[in-house]
């Protein structure tokens, strides 16, 4: 129970890694806040989980920002955010459009970064961060450069607010999952037209990505900021 009175807001939670995660987190005793575009499916899971839902668009700073707020004056405090909540187009670089690039960095990155910005200005001593990258960080695939961008862009953020934090008490820690079992893995058109193919021996399961998010929000890690860990089955250990 190694989070026994102390309250976690996660966005992207109605499914894939954000319900693993919140459904890992529930069992070791948080209180959890849960944000995600999908009302129903969120209504759901925080039905089962006695969690607070706040359905909402993380790509709006506003609302982001203000379900956070609900989530601290309903708890009174808020020690733990984890940044799931993501999305990804196929497009070639030529075609990308600015509101294509505008869209999945809203929701990629600018919401890890406005959430940050809440925390470092209402969180207690103590407090953790954990953003959800990819290995998209480190080696990438044709058609999605704003994912793996704004994914590069988190483990940059991980380590400004590593910094910027130690004196406020707050760490902050980036995972960077391979290729994981949920519908974004699934329906990828690269994927399907076998551009990219992945060993099924690599495929990994959202709870793997869940277990080392409890660890970095966890105190067994206070130790641990600025980094990001790794969670891909030793794919990209491969020559």
């Amino acid at each position: 129970m190694r989070f026994s009175g102390k309250t976690v807001l996660i966005t992207g939670a109605a499914s894939g890694i954000g319900l693993a995660t919140a459904h890992y987190l529930a069992r070791e005793g948080a209180q959890l806040a849960l944000i995600d575009r999908n009302a129903e499916a969120l209504e759901a899971a925080a039905a089962e989980l006695n969690a607070l839902a706040l359905p909402g668009d993380v790509s709006d700073e506003v609302a982001l920002k203000a379900a956070y707020d609900t989530a601290l004056v309903r708890f009174g405090y808020i020690d733990g955010v984890v940044n799931v909540a993501g999305t990804m187009i196929y497009k070639p670089l030529d075609e990308l459009t600015g509101d294509d690039w505008h869209r999945l960095m809203s929701i990629n990155f600018y919401a890890a970064a406005h959430l940050t910005q809440r925390a470092f200005a209402t969180m207690n001593r103590g407090g953790s961060l954990v953003f959800v990258g990819s290995i998209h960080t480190h080696q990438t695939s044709p058609l999605v450069a704003p994912y793996a961008a704004a994914k590069a862009a988190l483990s940059s953020l991980a380590r400004t607010a590593s910094i910027e934090g130690k004196t406020k008490g707050i760490r902050a820690n980036a995972v960077l999952p391979g290729a994981i079992d949920t519908p974004m893995l699934r329906e990828s058109p690269n994927i399907k037209s076998g551009a990219e193919i992945i060993d099924p021996a690599d495929i990994g399961q959202p709870e793997d990505i869940a277990a080392a998010v409890a660890f970095l929000l966890s105190d067994e890690a206070r130790f641990v900021t600025g980094a990001s860990m790794v969670v891909d089955g030793g794919r990209l250990a491969k020559l």
